[in-house]
């Protein structure tokens, strides 16, 4: 995965957190899966919060 992504995703968290919906903006941005932006927030050891599924 590329360093943008990552910073990306660095630049939205606060607290050590990102909404599930700016991490489903970062998919859509990057064409990546969520799946896989999911696992690389797992890799940055941030939460995801305010999931539409109620999930996280």
């Amino acid at each position: 995965m590329s360093d943008e992504v990552q910073k990306k995703i660095k630049e939205l968290s606060m607290e050590g957190k990102i909404t599930c919906a700016q991490a489903e903006m970062v998919a859509k941005e990057y064409g990546l899966s969520r799946r896989a932006v999911g696992e690389l927030i797992d890799k940055l050891e941030l939460k995801i919060i305010s999931c539409q599924l109620g999930c996280f």
